[in-house]
């Protein structure tokens, strides 16, 4: 157990948490610190991770962000385990690894180690890993078609031969939790209408309140990682951008950060301002497309249809101001392909002025219709406790309490310089949720203007650079929530590898929380106030 004083130091300099690192561990641990950047590197072996996740997590109350694992050589293995907390390091917990029959110990169990359960699921399928007393692996990403001992993530395994196609076993069941007399499992899903992509839940029960929720997604894992391998950095970004076309600048915008923190590129302050400019544009459309969804829910034809059309606008308003309505091929590393002409900025702010005010009024009108809060208020509730034992991020976790963005926490773009609130509730429910999107779209509109009232002259893009070897994360604050994207770079200018963890796959491991112990009619409100896209699970 870490002294209270030890903890207290720690949190008065950010410098003085390597010196903690070294008392704590003493020679056990090998502590080092990157040059030039705030990151704590803790070496140890696998049998010491859970003592040192106790550690960092219920002592010093840091987040677990993502699992990295890189095969830097035919048989050996590389582990990153990566934490965060306010005015402190970033630290990379790391233990290298033999193959072919790894074993690493779960954390699952663990003080917040639920946070980690899909990523040592996913290890497991993808590099075929063992996470020793994991309370269920399998049957996650690769689904019952892929053949047995596929691991698609190694490097023996050949991205340009697709694997030989398994037929299923027509005696297969999902699996399911509850067992007592009369009770049944309901199936949603996979296939949906509309644009919805593909996603199945079971939903377990003994009469009329869900019981147990088994999500089940990955239908169209698409191998973003593996294609990544090989590729030039231009190459990469469109990959970046492309595997979510709701959130395509924000992880284009993460990718380039990453590269440019590899290559030492310097962005102009222009850029920077425009990159969060577009962001915040960004974040505005997709929350009211959330807002959208949670009003047709809820059966709210006319409501639906007054959201709808603001998203439309933005739409509009996004392509005339960038190209594109969801902005593809407009950030680059070094900067930005296209500039904002001072017409455009004038008809960014006078469009804007008259979204915020239909936004208002149509929050105003959701908030006096009982009917519809009837449908959200009390139902869906996540608690901040297991919000923060999930590791859920963004909207998601802020409607629980639970304060976290990295706009504020690690500024990146022009960020630093704009003043802004972090909105929270903290009833965890779903008109929480609903309240934390129309509050947050508003930030948006304010700070867009604010960067546009500050907007500085010069160039929006580095001249040319040479993209260097290395190995970086880069962290935004994707419209969902936190998203993490490590980069690196071999010797030959390639991506070597490229991890991905996206908000997406952070929420919808929690998805099931607020889904439990509600009615079945109260499911597909809960799942509209999450605003979650499978797309950008399926990476």
């Amino acid at each position: 157990m870490v002294m209270l004083e030890q903890v207290v130091e720690h949190r008065l300099e950010g410098e003085s948490f390597f010196d903690l690192c070294r008392r704590t561990w003493d020679r056990r641990v090998l502590v080092s610190q990157t040059a030039g950047a705030r990151i704590c590197r803790l070496s140890c072996s696998p049998r010491e991770l859970p003592e040192i996740w106790q550690w960092l997590t219920r002592d010093l109350d840091f987040s677990f962000a993502t699992l990295v694992v890189d095969e830097i050589a035919d048989g050996r293995w590389s582990f990153s385990y990566l934490f965060y907390r306010e005015s402190s390091p970033w630290v990379y917990l790391e233990f290298p690894l033999e193959a072919p029959h790894a074993v690493v110990p779960s954390v699952v169990g663990l003080h917040k180690g639920p946070a980690a359960d899909w990523h040592e699921r996913e290890v497991e399928d993808l590099f075929g890993v063992t996470f020793e007393a994991h309370p269920r692996l399998g049957e996650f990403i690769l689904h019952e078609d892929w053949p047995e001992g596929a691991n698609p993530m190694r490097r023996s395994f050949d991205a340009r031969h697709p694997p030989v196609h398994r037929d299923p076993d027509p005696s297969w069941q999902p699996p399911t939790v509850v067992e007592a007399a009369g009770a049944f499992a309901m199936p949603i899903g996979p296939v949906f209408s509309d644009f919805a992509e593909s996603a199945h839940f079971l939903l377990e029960t003994v009469g009329e309140d869900v019981i147990r929720t088994i999500p089940r997604l990955f239908y169209k894992y698409r191998g973003v990682e593996k294609i990544a391998e090989r590729q030039p950095v231009d190459r990469a970004l469109l990959l970046a951008e492309r595997f979510s076309g709701t959130s395509a600048f924000a992880h284009g915008l993460a990718f380039c950060q990453v590269v440019e923190n590899i290559s030492g590129v310097e962005v102009p302050p222009r850029a920077r301002a425009l990159r969060s400019l577009f962001a915040e544009l960004e974040r505005l459309r997709h929350h009211t497309a959330v807002v959208t969804g949670i009003c047709n829910s809820t059966a709210l034809a006319i409501a639906t249809s007054q959201a709808a059309l603001i998203e439309e606008e933005l739409l509009r308003l996004t392509c005339e101001a960038a190209g594109h309505r969801y902005l593809f091929g407009l950030v680059r590393p070094g900067g930005l392909y296209r500039d904002l002409s001072v017409q455009m900025q004038e008809r960014l702010e006078k469009a804007l002025d008259g979204i915020a005010a239909r936004l208002d009024q149509l929050h105003a009108s959701l908030r006096y219709s009982s009917s519809f809060l009837d449908r959200l208020e009390e139902v869906g509730i996540i608690s901040t406790e297991r919000a923060r034992s999930y590791g859920l991020v963004g909207p998601i976790a802020r409607a629980s309490g639970v304060p976290s963005d990295l706009r504020k926490l690690f500024p990146y773009a022009a960020y630093e310089s704009v003043d802004f609130e972090v909105p929270t509730a903290e009833e965890g429910d779903g008109y929480a949720r609903l309240r934390v999107f129309f509050f947050e779209a508003q930030q948006s509109v304010s700070t867009i203007q604010a960067i546009l009232s500050a907007l500085p002259p010069g160039a929006i893009s580095t001249a040319g650079f040479t993209v260097r070897p290395g190995a970086a994360l880069g962290a935004i604050e994707a419209p969902q929530g936190a998203a993490f994207h490590w980069l690196r770079i071999g010797d030959d200018g390639m991506v070597a590898r490229y991890r991905i963890t996206s908000p997406a796959f952070t929420n919808w491991h929690g998805f099931h929380l607020a889904a439990e112990n509600f009615a079945f009619q109260d499911f597909p409100i809960i799942l509209a106030s999450f605003g979650v896209s499978n797309a950008e699970c399926d990476r």
